[in-house]
């Protein structure tokens, strides 16, 4: 969402000026109107008074603790008359508490004056407040009886006092410019976060380092519409610097370098933030369905010595490590004349393809069966199988029932990387010298030996990838964020095609940058490049 600035003022001729905020959603709408009250400029000798009233006239209030049985609950009340509500449900001879100091008081029903509850409450005037309004907390007992006693009594003590909407206090603390729009999403992951890692990833992002970050950004791109403007405007008629032009280009150059450098993150926040989806795939009676029972500690999915059991992906959340997990059991891979088996081995296919990290489970037999040598390299894999660990680079491969009696391990091992990747490095990840990170390991779905140090290794893949991410107070986290630089890259691009000769239409191109980066954070005000032409020039003298 981002707000558009419109207004005019009419003060000379004694018309009340109007300033509106309209989201450019169409979700909501901001008005202040201006009457004579307040002195604030003089022209000619004749006074523009203003003086801004916003029209959040209800009061809102909600339960903010989660709702059932608990030690505390936290009523909060926003608005206007967030005063009159402290002062109908406590004592009228108690003092009226200090600013954010709690205090202890007797809840009252502003009714009956019937005691509700003992408790406490907390006065934060405003703008001091999360709100940015007048606001009050009641921390009272979490008993169910208790609470409707006092959501109740709230909601009778005057008109415009009404149970808050979802998201409503976030929203006033928004239009209040308590918080822009990367904050209230920040706060929002923070409330969903499952895992450390997406605590620490949300936590950072509504402490405003997507906003600093995007405001730094927007604020150069002002400063050079308002070069651009003046060149324009003034080129031909005032003494501005030859070099001014050229200036521009350079900043904007380094600017996009920046904003590209900061997209160019594999996606890592945007998958972090939704979960990391990882897909178990391998020929049918592998050990998938015990793999994933055993690392959820639980039947997840059912095993059976029946080949073909699993024919959907079943689907677990996982905290591995600290990061959120979605591991997917998928059908066996294998050619078949049955069409639903099929059927589940294009849903696997499709789900691989989709992943973020995968898991091959492979039974060791398969390298053993002379009689399932599938092109002379001593292999019993299905070709779908081996397809999908040599396509994709980043698929770990675990060679499962390695509790087989009369198994060499080292040999073994030894084989299947040769009947996989010949003689090529791909059983590591890495730079193609053979240093990178393990891909092959020896597991017992039976007796569970491997399973922990693939764990420990499987941690360790996370933490290469998605630490950066995590530590960092600047990861994109959203898809929109992601759309909105993509198109800002696209508008700084047109401005360097078009050149001088094209001034008029490189300024639109920075104005749309500066829009895409506005968005972001819910500010756009194309007002901000005039404050910066008058600042930054001497125009009319």
């Amino acid at each position: 969402m981002a707000w558009i600035p419109r207004w005019t003022k009419a003060g000379i001729n004694g018309t009340n000026a109007i300033f509106s905020m309209v989201s450019c959603a169409g979700i909501a709408r901001r008005t202040f109107h201006a009457c004579p009250s307040l002195r604030a400029a003089t022209t000619q000798g004749r006074t523009t008074e203003l003086r801004y009233t916003e029209t959040h006239l209800d009061t809102i209030f909600a339960l903010s603790t989660h709702p059932g049985k608990a030690g505390i609950a936290v009523v909060r009340v926003s608005g206007p008359q967030a005063k009159l509500v402290l002062k109908s449900m406590t004592l009228a001879k108690s003092p009226f508490p200090k600013p954010r100091q709690a205090v202890t008081r007797r809840l009252l029903c502003p009714q009956s004056n019937e005691l509700l509850d003992k408790g406490m409450v907390v006065w934060f005037p405003g703008p001091r407040s999360f709100t940015g309004e007048d606001s009050v907390e009641f921390h009272c007992h979490g008993g169910k009886a208790v609470i409707d006693g006092i959501l109740r009594g709230i909601g009778n003590t005057g008109p415009h006092v009404r149970l808050a909407e979802p998201g409503e206090f976030s929203r006033r603390a928004f239009e209040n410019n308590k918080l822009d729009l990367t904050e209230v999403e920040g706060l929002a992951d923070l409330l969903n976060a499952e895992t450390e890692a997406q605590r620490r990833l949300a936590l950072r992002q509504a402490d405003g380092g997507l906003k600093n970050l995007y405001e730094t950004w927007r604020t150069q791109l002002i400063k050079s519409m308002a070069l651009i403007e003046a060149l324009i405007d003034f080129g031909e008629d005032e003494n501005i610097e030859d070099d001014v032009y050229d200036n521009v280009v350079a900043k904007v150059k380094t600017l996009c370098r920046d904003i590209r450098k900061h997209t160019d993150d594999d996606r890592c926040g945007e998958i972090l933030r939704d979960g990391i989806h990882v897909t178990i795939l391998g020929p049918p009676n592998a050990g998938k369905s015990s793999f994933l029972n055993i690392i959820t500690k639980r039947q997840a999915a059912i095993v059976s010595p029946i080949p073909g059991t699993t024919r959907d992906v079943v689907e677990v959340s996982l905290d591995i490590g600290g990061y959120p997990i979605l591991i997917g059991d998928t059908a066996g891979l294998r050619s078949s004349q049955d069409e639903i088996e099929m059927e589940g081995v294009r849903r696997a296919q499709d789900r691989i393809r989709l992943a973020d990290i995968n898991i091959a489970i492979l039974p060791v037999t398969d390298f053993m069966s002379s009689d399932k040598v599938d092109g002379g390299n001593g292999t019993g894999v299905d070709p779908i199988v081996r397809e999908a660990v040599r396509k994709n680079p980043k698929t770990m491969v675990l060679i499962n029932k390695m509790d087989l009696p009369g198994l060499d391990n080292e040999k073994t091992m030894a084989a299947v990387k040769s009947a996989l990747w010949g003689d090529s490095n791909q059983s590591l990840d890495g730079d193609g010298e053979g240093e990178g990170q393990r891909r092959l390991w020896a597991i017992s779905c039976q007796t569970g030996d491997g399973i922990g140090q693939f764990l420990h290794d499987f941690i360790k893949v996370l933490k290469d990838r998605f630490e950066r991410s995590v530590s960092s107070s600047t990861s994109i986290t959203q898809y929109r964020h992601r759309k909105h630089l993509e198109n800002c890259i696209q508008s700084l691009d047109a401005f360097l095609d078009l050149g001088a000769d094209d001034i008029v239409l490189g300024a639109e191109e920075l104005r749309h940058a500066a829009s895409d980066l506005g968005r972001i954070t819910g500010r756009v005000d194309v007002e901000e490049v005039l404050d910066v032409v008058f600042r930054e020039f001497c125009i009319g003298k």
